[in-house]
């Protein structure tokens, strides 16, 4: 359970970062400060439910693009997120392609960090 909610907590940290670098990069992506959270709590919610979907799909009838269904799930998970809340606005085709790899990427980066951080501190506080 304890390990259930860590992975959670570093899903969503690593959401939000990425949808903060996204934001600061690109000119046409906008996050409300107000609707912050809620933005990354419903993004992460449907990558978490999309993503096992995406991939059966993709193993069932396209084996090939099983390793952009990442990029599909983060996809879906803007899409979602910016018809439910008034708190993510993205305007244009580039700046959609541009914030689903750019969400993508730093969310990856920071998924591979922060535990290394957590972990440190865990072992730290241990010592």
């Amino acid at each position: 359970m304890i390990r259930l909610l860590i992975g959670a907590a570093i899903r969503l940290l690593a959401n939000a970062i990425g949808l903060l670098v996204a934001a600061a990069v690109l000119p046409d992506m906008t996050i409300d400060g107000a609707a912050f959270i809620i933005a990354i709590v419903i993004f992460t919610v449907v990558e978490v439910i999309t993503d096992p979907l995406m991939t059966k799909i993709a193993v069932e009838k396209a084996p090939a693009l099983r390793g952009g269904v990442a990029l599909i799930t983060t996809f879906v998970g803007l899409i979602v997120t910016t018809l439910i809340s008034s708190g993510l606005q993205i305007s244009g085709f580039t700046t959609w392609l541009a914030a689903t790899v750019i969400v993508w990427l730093a969310a990856l980066v920071a998924g591979l960090i922060l535990p290394l951080f957590m972990v440190k501190k865990a072992v730290d506080e241990r010592n």
